[in-house]
């Protein structure tokens, strides 16, 4: 493929990125929503809140190898390149806007500690949906993606679950 049909299909190098991490996120390029997709409507479908979350971890587990390294370039490339920060700011409001949809479910159907509110539990779920958790723990510590995803499933049971 020659650069300028890159260019043309995706107008620069970060628009490219981007294109490549939405796909690698879900693993396709399926031109379906988020909220459309199956592993939403599993989670949202499983009435125990526990598993909501054990599904949710294993999601993270599976989507990291594919995608971290792709989070990990954009946030690098913001700290020098304009459109690339601007791209980085997006990709963390999409992340915050998902986890706020994910806690707003969770205290709608009275799922979360009486002591959290729904700021506290979309904000839980923002921390340990980054790529900074990953990279610590898989990239740098050596664990695999199976560990991980437990741990980010056990975190989220402790911090937000009667």
């Amino acid at each position: 493929m020659s650069v300028e049909t890159i260019y043309k299909a995706f107008a620069n190098k970060v628009g490219l990125l981007k294109a490549a991490f939405d796909v690698a996120i879900m693993g396709d390029d399926e031109p379906i929503p988020m909220l459309e997709r199956d592993l939403v409507r599993r989670i949202r479908a499983e009435p125990d809140p526990r598993h909501k979350l054990r599904i949710y971890g294993q999601h993270l587990a599976e989507a990291g190898p594919r995608a971290s390294a792709l989070q990990l370039l954009m946030r690098g490339a913001a700290v020098s390149d304009r459109e690339a920060a601007r791209m980085w700011d997006r990709m963390l409001t999409e992340r915050l806007t998902g986890m706020t949809l994910f806690a707003r479910e969770l205290n709608e159907e009275g799922l979360l500690r009486t002591d959290i509110s729904f700021e506290v539990a979309r904000d839980v779920l923002w921390t340990y949906n980054s790529v900074e958790l990953y990279d610590l723990l898989v990239l740098q510590r050596g664990w695999t993606d199976e560990r991980y995803g437990r741990f980010i499933a056990d975190a989220l049971i402790a911090a937000l679950l009667p």
